[in-house]
């Protein structure tokens, strides 16, 4: 019973005890500041003196000598005076301190170790005393300590191993936590409380190491520019050397560690924390000085650089965009002799083409091409990316050579990739043997980027104003929900509204606040597509994961619960939902009551989109973690994988009857007319029976349409002639063997299977309150606000509201003009091919619309159902009128939604614009054994009817085939 009660104070009471923020509580209570929102975030015995003054410094030492002091007390009542369970429970103390009360844990530490072995303590405290006084290095005398008091451990209890590693455990804990938590001792002492800066002058010491852009730079002490130049050199690039001089520093040493001379000169230049960044780049607002050869100039040039920080226009930059005050780090550099210099951006920020590099080159020093006194010589540079990036054409030429041009061109592009494709404003320099980075920021005016790669599979073609009125909140604020669960407080400060837009009537992604969101979450910025496009993830960093770690418990207890809670929701919402809506008329109801039918079915939506977000990235992650083949998941619960099965075995049935059972008018021929396929199924009581299971069948699925999350696109049971179509062309083709699967992991195949019963009922919901729009558009139309079918969905809801609350002739003639102005707008926009990427808030009027083909006439994409197949491409961008496809057609469309189903099966293989490994088209294609490959850029405007090609759906490869012509 004792040994429990020792497991429970170890595991459970000395952690929970380190997370009680009492630091955080003195300090608001004594100061009325929140530590978590001011300096580092650390909620440490340093901050609480930085920020809250001596006094709340001194009661967060106490608070926290009793945490350490408690924990060594409670071990020692269920424990041996004196054992290493009082060290463990010092760990275990320090791990509750870090994970949730956001500090380091020293004090508690300290404090207890004196209670626990004094001699030890002491020999550490005279030692380490003795060496900070002589040193004077805060972070040596750290580590130092860190280093000691094990070694003293083992020599004063050598014969108690168990004591040693509980000691040496700790230490290595208490050193891992100082790489992880930023100390305000780090701080400018002038901005910290004015009775603390005295002490913390002592602390920290007078013989830091100066800092280079060869150590790992905090972009919150050192601004921007310096941190980047340090990081872009650790990743190989030649960066001239630097050396950083922190805003709370003396310049005295730097300056006499430093030798400027004629042969040498050095270049003074600032480095203020928000310069340089996504949402500023303060281009110009600060000093800048070349040609820094004695120590006076240096000492000069110095202090010019950190006053430029205070200059009127550089606070006015600051104000107009919201950009805090804060300090200036100063960065001084070798200065480069140019051969040739200039700046280049990665992409256009005037014309926006996407593979355009732009730049400015003169010979000589940059200055000439920033400084604007001289027109440099323009230079465009296209490229195209394949394995490697080529550059296919080069436009301008003057006095620097074309081959630095190029070298300058895969520069810049390599460091927008390493960035994450964040478009980037480089100062180069070239002396004759380097290219020399001098500089790289953000093009502030081409963010944020949007992306359709992963908005094109969720709700692809174009997108109508009351289609995107609704399902943008619907989709914005789960997306918002899942992300403020993991990232809690740090979600403060995210619109999740901006999460998604639309250009050119499609929709498009914010890349850049996802970015970020996935930063705050400990996450690399590709992990949402890893989760929806099967695109390959890096790991992520331990310390960040650590650090949002009980949010991603929180994410994984969701999807641990996720199918009780949808069955719940199920049985309890959706069920009841459904069934009151399937036995309502709409026709009887008047304009009021359809509008609270919508608004009982867009309730209904809001929890179903979580679900039908939630469950298809469940199933992926899971298929991901246990590594489950495509080839192994049954998608039989999908509606469009179950409605064609239906279908198609139902066709097989009549074109039995038919052919054993000609009609009379035949001359006894087992055959049939596939004009005549309904009237002469009508002729016999078999027959009869196929044409009421045909129609129990399009009532079962008639809530599917061609692309499933729009409603403006009409569904299979307002469109019952196509699936007749469908239904015949089955007949008049071989029933496709489905692969058999050998196993079928239950761990992975439950999420599968909820996530399609989580399409249907979403789909459904999608249908009713299309059919509610439509019967509200037939009273409309009556009433003479609108002017012809289709109208309403030019509108959006807000306005659709108005029109039943409040219509007015002002009103209606207003929405009536907006209506034809937005149909206008959607034809022309019909005619544009989309980019992949837009950057910025005003993309291009007019955006790129024919791309070059692949070198070697290989375009790549996304496997996503393997096997190979050769033949002519037929390009299909709507199902308006359902091809002719025969066993030599390679398919290529532009995305792939529950619609689409009955006619990719018959295609030898399949390309298409839009999608991943997880879209409806890969789906389908896997359980028929078609190749199939997704994401192909631009396929439907590059290839052409008739043209052969070859395909790859396991390494998603497109061969084209130039020397046979359409035909």
């Amino acid at each position: 019973m004792l040994e429990l009660w020792g497991l429970l104070v170890i595991f459970v009471i000395c952690p929970l005890l380190g997370a009680l923020p009492l630091i955080a509580w003195v300090t608001q209570i004594v100061s009325k500041k929140q530590l978590a929102q001011l300096g580092t975030g650390n909620i440490g015995v340093s901050a609480a003196f930085y920020h809250g003054g001596t006094p709340a410094g001194m009661l967060a030492v106490l608070s926290e000598a009793f945490k350490g002091i408690a924990a060594v007390l409670l071990a020692r009542a269920v424990f041996p005076s004196g054992s290493a369970w009082e060290l463990l429970a010092l760990i275990t103390l320090v791990l509750g301190r870090y994970w949730i009360a956001k500090g380091a844990g020293t004090t508690n530490v300290v404090w207890g170790f004196i209670v626990h072995d004094p001699l030890a303590a002491l020999f550490v405290f005279l030692l380490a005393g003795v060496s900070f006084s002589i040193i004077r290095s805060r972070q040596a005398a750290q580590y130092g300590v860190l280093l000691l008091f094990p070694i003293i451990v083992t020599v004063l209890h050598a014969e108690d191993g168990f004591r040693i590693v509980a000691a040496i455990a700790l230490a290595g804990l208490l050193g891992w936590i100082y790489k992880q938590i930023k100390d305000d001792m780090d701080l400018p002492v002038a901005q910290a409380s004015p009775d603390s800066q005295a002490a913390m002058n002592f602390f920290r010491g007078n013989s830091e190491s100066i800092l280079t852009l060869d150590d790992e730079l905090d972009a919150n002490f050192v601004g921007n520019k310096a941190a980047r130049l340090a990081e872009i050199k650790r990743w190989g690039y030649s960066v001239p050397k630097g050396w950083v001089l922190l805003p709370y520093e003396d310049p005295k040493p730097m300056i006499d560690f430093l030798q400027p001379s004629e042969l040498s000169p050095l270049v003074v230049r600032s480095s203020a924390v928000g310069e340089d960044t996504e949402n500023a780049s303060a281009a110009g607002q600060y000093e800048s000085i070349l040609n820094v050869t004695t120590k006076q100039e240096l000492q000069t040039a110095i202090a010019r650089t950190q006053s430029s920080y205070n200059t009127p226009g550089a606070a006015q930059y600051r104000q107009d965009r919201n950009v805090k005050e804060s300090t200036m780090a100063v960065l001084i550099q070798q200065q480069i002799r140019s051969v040739y210099s200039g700046v280049a951006f990665s992409r256009d920020p005037v014309t926006q083409e996407m593979d355009a590099i732009v730049i400015e080159a003169l010979p000589g020093s940059p200055t000439q091409v920033v400084s604007g006194r001289v027109t440099p010589e323009q230079y465009r540079a296209f490229v195209m990316e394949s394995d490697n990036v080529s550059f296919i054409h080069l436009e301008g030429q003057g006095r620097v050579p074309p081959v630095i041009i190029k070298q300058v061109a895969y520069l810049v592009r390599h460091i927008e990739e390493r960035y994450h494709g964040i478009p980037q404003d480089i100062e180069w320099s070239y002396d004759g043997q380097t290219l020399w980075v001098l500089q790289a920021r953000p093009i502030t005016t081409l963010l944020p980027i949007w992306t359709r790669k992963i908005a094109a599979e969720v709700i692809p073609g174009l997108i109508r104003p009351l289609t995107w009125s609704i399902n943008r909140p619907l989709t914005c604020g789960v997306w918002g929900g899942i992300f403020a669960v993991v990232l809690g407080e740090r979600s403060l400060g995210l619109d999740f509204n901006d999460t998604a837009t639309l250009h050119f009537s499609h929709a498009y992604f914010n890349a850049t606040l996802l970015g970020q969101i996935f930063r705050r979450m400990g996450l690399p910025p590709e992990s949402l597509e890893f989760l929806t496009r099967g695109a390959k993830m890096s790991a992520p960093a331990i310390d960040t994961t650590l650090r949002n770690l009980p949010g991603l418990l929180r994410l994984v207890g969701r999807e641990l619960s996720l199918k009780q809670e949808f069955q719940r929701d199920n049985r309890r919402r959706f069920s009841i939902g459904l069934s009151q809506l399937s036995q309502e008329i709409v026709d009887d109801l008047d304009a009021a009551k359809l509008i609270t039918r919508i608004d009982y079915i867009l309730e209904l939506l809001q929890r179903a989109t979580y679900y039908s977000i939630m469950a298809p990235l469940s199933a992926a992650l899971r298929q991901a973690i246990f590594k489950v083949k495509d080839t192994d998941i049954d998608n039989r619960l999908t509606p469009e994988v179950s409605a064609v099965r239906d279908l198609q075995q139902l066709a097989q049935q009549a074109k039995q009857i038919l052919s054993a059972t000609p009609p009379e008018n035949r001359t006894g021929v087992a055959e049939f007319d596939p004009d005549n396929v309904f009237e002469d199924l009508a002729v016999s009581t078999e027959g009869q029976k196929i044409l009421t299971a045909f129609e129990f069948l399009l009532n079962k699925y008639g809530y599917l349409s061609e692309v499933g999350t729009d409603i403006a696109i009409p569904t299979w049971k307002e469109e019952p002639e196509k699936i007749k179509g469908l239904f015949v062309q089955f007949m008049l083709s071989e029933q496709p063997k489905v692969k058999k699967r050998r196993k079928r992991p239950l761990f992975v195949q439950g999420r599968v299977d909820m996530k399609g019963k989580v399409t249907e009922v979403y789909s459904r919901l999608l249908a009713y309150l299309r059919w509610s729009f439509i019967a509200l558009e037939d009273k409309f139309l009556h009433a003479g606000f609108l002017l012809q079918k289709g109208d309403i969905f030019f509108l959006e809801f807000q306005e659709v509201r108005e029109l039943v609350e409040a219509p007015t002739p002002e009103k209606i003639s207003r929405l009536q003009v907006l209506i034809y102005r937005r149909r206008s707008q959607l034809e022309r926009d019909g005619q544009l091919n989309p980019p992949l990427l837009v950057y910025g808030t005003a993309p291009p009027i007019v955006p790129t619309l024919m791309p070059a083909l692949a070198p070697d006439q290989v375009m790549h994409g996304i496997g996503a159902s393997p096997g190979q197949a050769e033949g002519r491409v037929k390009v299909l961008r709507n199902l308006q009128e359902v091809p002719d496809i025969d066993d030599d057609t390679i398919l290529v469309v532009p995305y792939t939604d529950s619609g689409w189903a009955p006619i990719l099966i018959r295609a030898k293989g399949i390309i298409a614009d839009a999608g991943g490994r997880l879209s409806h088209g890969a789906i389908i294609a896997r359980e028929y054994g078609i190749p199939a490959i997704m994401d192909v850029r631009n396929a439907t405007w590059v290839l052409q009817d008739g043209q052969r090609v070859r395909i790859d759906g396991s390494r998603g490869i497109v061969e084209i085939d130039n020397d046979l012509r359409p035909r």
